[in-house]
């Protein structure tokens, strides 16, 4: 973790404060200031012995453990900067570490706080949308297999990158580096790494000294030739920085480069033209066709601390204007690690957006210009740690991410994942009404079916009257509701790509069924000679059950008919199986034997009087059954 904050502080530095508040807290500001994070602590604790502690140490001591990744004081100081001032920053930090510890429940407390004061902020926006998130996350299920790389060392490593059989990495296992003052590792450096035939990871090599140099280099992206690089290093090396009087510190920003494949080397580095030693520009990745450059910067006119940009990259090798993604993608918060797939997926790693604590990891993509809503790739590829520097070759589901949660080797950690599944989801919400009243129904069963009549899931209606599902994207799928004093609906629903997807569907009173002296069900279809009872004639039998329990009394005569294909005497036998097998069905539902008789009418009574030049329609419609009350219901107390 420690290298990756690094990293990122690296790429937010303007976001953080670097001047003293008063003559008692300078000692610990310069280490703060610095990024010696652990004598901050020290210094910052003192003052609260002391006494002498305020809002501004509060929050220091926070960012200070935020920045060693100590979570748990993080989350024990932003609680007490909060106790005497509601910042809405603070409380922003305070619920990413409450996730970061599996406080769910108290961090969309506070969650719904920092909404209700910043209610225009798009991570507010995202809240109210959608409070109950976690759950939902939490629900999408396991679409990735995730397994830590051998090759991962104590320190830190991320940024996995397959091109023309090398792996490449971003380490600091370097013991030939100077060490990083903040975290007593070295400088962070590129590697590669040879793809053997069985798939592991052999003949590691630091890249050269054109690449890497005395100070932070980072990960990195390729032209689909293969044949230029891209990757970003600290300005230092340009001799670009800023200079903190407070600390006599110099301070510098990550920058972009490219570069050129020389034989089994690189070469020819240069800069990319959009950089600053003002702002920060770095995590790059390069489209499919190789015309478009994503990366991220903190440049001014953006949404954010970090947020992502893309530029055209011309056929001279030139850039074109640098343009925010937007504040669809880009939020208040932090976006980072930028990755475009070979379909045009775009993958990222925000804090700013709803999700399982720290950095999540993202998915979007660009339809007629416009990019679609975000969504949450879920777990195992998330956790409640910082992941990030996501990357998948489409075709074979297989790629990289980097993460910080527990069980790694080192501060940061590469891991192999392997897609399962689709990862697009379809968040269907049934709503349930009374078809004669418009009120809602609570409690009514929806259980959705997939195209094969197999069973998704089932579940009640909440107090909104509605149940939530999650499916596939373009999943044809179909709608069961059923509730007591009610007669049962179907209704199919179309597969689509969208987030989210409103049905609604409407139950009409069980007395409807009752016309005059017969239950009118929809048509009992038997498939062509044949009698066994169809998912849909069950559905419809069902509704028989369901009156016949209401009315105890009642009793029922079901016939049974046949299509006029075929010699009579079969038919008239063919029909008396089908009524058989109906009567059967419904006394295994619990209803008395004593209480539903079955006859054969053969074709003798078509409902269609077409002879022998009916069409297939018509033959269906002749393949029937019909309930009549013999005796008891509404009609006859």
């Amino acid at each position: 973790m420690k290298n990756i904050k690094i990293y990122i502080t690296l790429l937010l530095l303007s976001s953080l404060s670097l001047t003293a508040q008063n003559k008692s807290t300078s000692t610990a500001d310069k280490h703060f200031s610095r990024f010696d994070f652990n004598k901050a602590i020290e210094s910052y604790q003192k003052l609260v012995e002391k006494g002498n502690a305020d809002e501004y140490v509060y929050k220091r001591l926070a960012e200070s453990n935020f920045n060693i990744f100590n979570t748990v004081e993080a989350e024990k100081w932003y609680a007490k900067a909060l106790e005497t001032s509601q910042d809405p920053e603070t409380m922003i930090n305070y619920v990413q570490m409450l996730k970061a510890n599996g406080k769910y429940d108290k961090s969309n407390q506070w969650m719904t706080k920092f909404a209700s004061m910043r209610p225009a902020d798009v991570r507010a926006i995202a809240f109210n949308e959608n409070p109950d998130y976690l759950p939902k996350i939490l629900e999408k299920g396991k679409k990735f297999n995730v397994q830590n790389l051998e090759i991962n060392s104590e320190v830190s490593d991320f940024g996995g990158t397959l091109k023309n059989g090398k792996l490449y990495i971003t380490s600091a296992r370097n013991n030939a580096r100077r060490e990083y003052g903040w975290n007593e590792q070295p400088f962070l450096d590129l590697y590669e790494f040879t793809v053997e035939d069985d798939g592991t990871y052999q003949n590691e090599s630091l890249l050269g000294n054109d690449i890497n140099t005395k100070y932070h280099e980072g990960v990195v992206a390729f032209s689909p030739d293969g044949n230029t690089m891209y990757f970003s290093r600290e300005s230092f090396y340009e001799k670009q920085y800023q200079k903190d009087s407070l600390s006599n510190t110099r301070f510098s920003v990550l920058n972009l480069f490219k570069a050129t494949k020389s034989g089994s080397d690189w070469s020819n580095v240069q800069p990319l033209p959009f950089n600053s030693n003002n702002y920060n520009t770095d995590h790059p990745s390069v489209s499919a066709d190789g015309k478009t450059l994503y990366f991220t910067s903190d440049m001014p006119g953006g949404f954010g601390q970090g947020d992502i940009y893309k530029t055209t990259i011309n056929s001279d090798g030139s850039f074109g204007e640098a343009k925010n993604l937007g504040q669809k993608i880009n939020t208040e918060g932090r976006e980072m690690f930028p990755f475009i797939s070979d379909n045009g997926t775009l993958y990222l790693s925000s804090d700013g957006h709803l999700g399982l604590g720290g950095l999540d990891v993202f998915y979007t993509k660009e339809i007629d210009g416009k990019m679609s809503k975000i969504r949450n790739v879920g777990l195992p590829v998330n956790s409640n740690a910082d992941d990030f520097a996501f990357s998948i070759d489409e075709e074979s589901g297989e790629g990289f991410i980097s993460s910080n949660r527990e069980g790694g080797k080192g501060s940061d950690d590469i891991y192999a994942i392997k897609k399962l599944q689709p990862l697009c989801d379809v968040e269907i919400t049934a709503t349930v009404t009374d078809n004669k009243t418009g009120e809602i129904l609570v409690g009514a069963m929806a259980t959705l079916y997939d195209a094969k009549g197999n069973k998704i899931a089932s579940k009640p209606t909440n107090a909104e009257g509605s149940a939530e599902f999650i499916i596939e994207c373009d999943t044809e799928t179909e709608l069961e509701v059923t509730m007591d004093e009610y007669e049962s609906n179907r209704l199919s629903i179309k597969g689509t790509d969208e987030e989210e997807l409103a049905v609604a569907i409407a139950l009409d009173p069980i007395e409807k069924l009752i016309v005059a002296d017969r239950v009118e069900l929809d048509p009992i279809y038997f498939d062509f000679d044949k009698s066994n009872i169809t998912a849909r004639a069950a559905f419809e039998l069902d509704k028989l059950v369901q009156i016949m329990n209401k009315y105890p009394d009642m009793v029922i005569n079901a016939k049974s008919h046949t299509d006029s294909r075929g010699p009579s005497s079969y038919n008239e036998r063919l029909s008396n199986r089908r009524a058989q097998t109906t009567v059967q069905y419904v006394i295994s539902k619990g209803i008395d034997a004593a209480r539903i008789s079955g006859v054969g009418k053969g074709e003798s009574e078509p409902a269609v009087n077409c002879g022998t030049g009916c069409t297939e329609e018509e033959h269906q419609l002749n393949r029937r059954s019909e309930f009549i009350i013999v005796s008891g219901g509404p009609n006859n107390q």
